[in-house]
């Protein structure tokens, strides 16, 4: 152990640990920009500077491990002046119109130079004249970036997928694509992990708000939203309400406020989702030789993107079904268009997700089952949808609670846990047992796919069927390093659940931003949570799936679900790409 004196408070900590974690430990204050534990400390802001009693430099406390016996200083006058100035000359290449950013009131420049009282401009700007590309799922606006480098090395160290990289020399340096492509030419997923890392507006989705008011404000529209089982797990968190507030009944209420016909749950379709997925994992098990293994989920468009770009030779191995977005999509423009008796092309569906890679999904141009339009035609994310809400002054503490609509609407608990890093597969395999037995299992009996380990490995005997080998991944590095493991040989399984943001989509690059913090975990707990206190535990039990396969489907795989609910992945292509390391 090491002892020091930080702003004259003596603590001890272990050798090797840095001032800044040091104070941090000691509930001791170090405001950083740049800083981002295991991932960026590379003293890039220069606003953790401190004084070090002996030294005649200022030091940056996020690179710089502790001694025996020093003794730092955290907010002397030194200290905040030099704090100012670098403050100041990041907002000589910053676009500051507040006004115009997204993460206004919710951006740790904007906070920094509030509490450091700078309220103007000090320097002269130096700022380039660099056309913004919005026709991406993510939109980079260049005068916004700080060169902080997160991007960088969060898409390195932990997608590993390498799109961002230092370009230019000099006073030129700045972020950009890699390889000297566009994010169009790339093999970017979208994930938006880049987006959630940002400390400022420089990474953003892309805004489609216009196109929900526009459908809303249309009398010969009828606008349908369906909201993503993670939505639930983060909606409220701006609004700083207590659990037990943030309920997905509010969450109708607010929608209904806002305009909307109809309000479904995409846990319907995650739902259906299994029924599908499910039973083509038992087809192919069933007929082992017939098919290249392990079957892998398609519910994540940024892993079905990520395979296409970097391991072509395993799309086949992707699930042919839809994802419950697309899936949704599909039923609500042909079973319910009837249901309805209107034209499917009155209908616009609007998805409100986790993810800003389901906004390329929506793009796919082969997701079009149903009538030949767009199974969903507007993707907004989490935040997206609460801004909406606070454009409206709608104060969701306030309303009353309302049940999302029928027929579309009703979900399990196997449904809510699709959120969760391993919720996809513990749904399946809650309803694969009973396709094989003709029973349930016990709805926890598949607790070891649960967890936030980025890899996991299970194995599973079901009656009849045999040993079921799986393994669940989240995140697009840890994504990498089993398809190698599988190149190589050193691993084997059937059934793999792939989701590209770690933690799951609750932890999606669409979700809610609080710098610093991870909160995937958090959210995920609600969903588990969520799933223990439903009635109807399994999808196969889930009423409205069932008069839907009973009315209109026939039953799962039929001709009428393979049209409607299953996808050719080859159908469609991606950027020419190059494996990352």
């Amino acid at each position: 152990m090491v002892t020091l004196t930080i702003d004259k408070k003596t603590i001890s900590v272990p050798e090797g640990t840095t001032i800044l974690e040091a104070a941090r430990s000691a509930n001791i204050s170090i405001p950083t920009l740049c800083y981002l534990k295991g991932v960026n400390e590379i003293a890039a802001c220069r606003i953790c500077m401190v004084e070090v009693e002996g030294h005649a430099r200022l030091v940056p406390s996020c690179d710089n491990a502790v001694v025996e016996g020093m003794v730092v200083h955290t907010n002397s006058p030194r200290v905040r002046e030099a704090r100012r100035v670098n403050l100041r000359l990041i907002l000589s290449q910053h676009e500051n119109n507040c006004t115009k950013c997204t993460r206004s009131g919710n951006c740790k420049l904007q906070t920094l130079c509030n509490d450091y009282n700078l309220l103007g401009d000090h320097y002269v700007k130096d700022l380039k004249n660099i056309p913004t590309d919005f026709s991406n799922p993510v939109v980079r606006i260049e005068n916004r970036c700080i060169r902080c480098m997160r991007c960088i090395q969060v898409c390195e160290k932990i997608q590993g997928m390498n799109i961002w990289d230092v370009v230019g020399t000099g006073i030129r340096t700045t972020v950009g694509v890699g390889r000297f492509r566009t994010l169009g030419e790339s093999d970017c997923t979208f994930c938006g992990q880049c987006v959630t890392h940002c400390p400022v507006g420089a990474l953003q989705e892309h805004d489609d708000t216009g196109k929900v008011w526009d459908a809303l404000a249309n009398p010969n529209k009828i606008t349908v939203v369906q909201v993503a089982p993670a939505v639930r797990a983060a909606w409220a968190e701006y609004y700083h309400l207590d659990p037990k507030f943030a309920s997905a009944q509010r969450m109708v209420t607010a929608l209904k406020e806002i305009g909307f016909d109809y309000v479904f749950d995409t846990d319907f379709a995650a739902d259906l989702t299994i029924m599908e997925e499910g039973s083509e994992f038992l087809q192919r098990f069933t007929h082992h030789d017939q098919y290249k293994w392990p079957m892998f989920t398609s519910c994540c468009p940024g892993w079905v993107r990520f395979v296409k770009g970097q391991f072509p030779e395993y799309t086949t191995n992707l699930s042919t079904a839809k994802s419950p977005q697309a899936m949704f999509g599909a039923v609500t423009k042909s079973y319910f268009a009837e249901k309805l008796g209107v034209d499917p092309h009155d209908i616009c569906v609007v998805s409100i997700m986790p993810c800003t890679a389901k906004k390329a999904e929506r793009a796919i141009p082969n997701l079009n089952s149903a009538c030949g339009d767009p199974d969903v035609d507007v993707v907004l994310t989490t935040r997206e949808f609460v801004r909406m809400l606070r454009g409206e002054q709608i104060n969701p503490a306030v309303m009353e609670e309302t049940p999302f609509d029928s027929p579309l609407g009703t979900g399990t608990g196997a449904a809510v846990i699709f959120g969760a890093t391993g919720g996809v597969m513990d749904a399946a395999l809650r309803s694969a047992y009973f396709m094989v037995t003709g029973h349930n299992p016990d709805p926890d009996a598949f607790t070891a796919v649960r967890g936030m380990d980025g890899w996991k490995e299970a194995s599973f005997n079901i009656p009849t069927a045999g040993e079921v080998k799986v393994a669940v991944v989240s995140g697009l590095g840890n994504a990498r390093k089993l398809l190698y493991a599988l190149e190589r040989g050193e691993v084997s399984y059937d059934f793999v659940e792939v989701m590209a943001c770690p933690g799951g989509c609750a932890g999606g690059g669409g979700q809610p931003i609080h710098d610093g913090q991870e909160l995937a975990e958090a959210r995920g707990g609600v969903l588990w949570r969520l799933d223990k206190g439903e009635a109807l535990r399994f999808s196969h039990e889930n009423p409205d799936v069932q008069a839907l396969y009973r009315d209109y489907l026939g039953k799962p795989l039929g001709e009428k679900s393979h049209h409607l609910l299953h996808t050719d992945h080859l159908a469609w292509e991606m950027p020419q790409a190059q494996r990352g390391q």
